[in-house]
């Protein structure tokens, strides 16, 4: 497996996890999604929200590599001014920005290669410091991002008493035939 199969199987198992965090999500009643448990971001609701801002500024920081121009559409979203903010009140609107994303990083993860993942990206954190990274490193950083989120998601979805399955990537992993 290349590292752009590697990166387009954790996009694959990015968009299958969320769709399970936003399902399990419309279970609950908007009270439960905003309470605080104690947690990092507070709620559920928070955390979820977390994710589409982290996943929004580096989506952005992506545009700019040479082969960030699939995500173009990310130019008319704004850059978002907090890690905290709560980009939308409700569900349905940051289940919808949410599979917008996915469906951003599922179209440019397809078109990547090895060549494109051997061109660093350089590019501004959130405090204006300049960094220049390959960009392999930075993905591996983005995808563990979330799953360390999702993490923390399903153990609140545990504490309001919803199991939201399976959560392995190795599900996702394609199984060999015996030659």
């Amino acid at each position: 497996m290349s590292d752009a199969d590697t990166f387009r199987l954790f996009s694959d198992y990015n968009r299958w996890m969320n769709g399970k965090l936003y399902d399990a999500a419309a279970a609950l009643p908007h009270a439960e999604l905003m309470a605080d448990r104690g947690a990092f971001f507070r709620s559920i609701f928070a955390t979820l929200s977390h994710l589409v801002v982290a996943d929004t500024i580096w989506l952005k920081r992506f545009r700019q590599h040479p082969s960030g121009g699939v995500l173009e559409p990310l130019d008319a979203v704004p850059l978002p001014a907090a890690l905290n903010e709560l980009p939308f009140a409700e569900l349905p609107a940051l289940r919808e920005r949410r599979d917008w994303l996915d469906a951003r990083i599922a179209g440019w993860t397809a078109m990547l290669d090895e060549t494109a993942l051997a061109v660093p990206l350089e590019y501004a954190n959130t405090r204006g410091e300049r960094f220049r990274r390959p960009l392999a490193g930075l993905l591996l950083h983005f995808f563990n991002h979330q799953t360390h989120h999702r993490g923390q998601a399903t153990t609140l979805f545990h504490q309001a008493g919803i199991d939201v399955g399976v959560t392995d990537l190795h599900t996702l992993v394609p199984h060999l035939r015996d030659a």
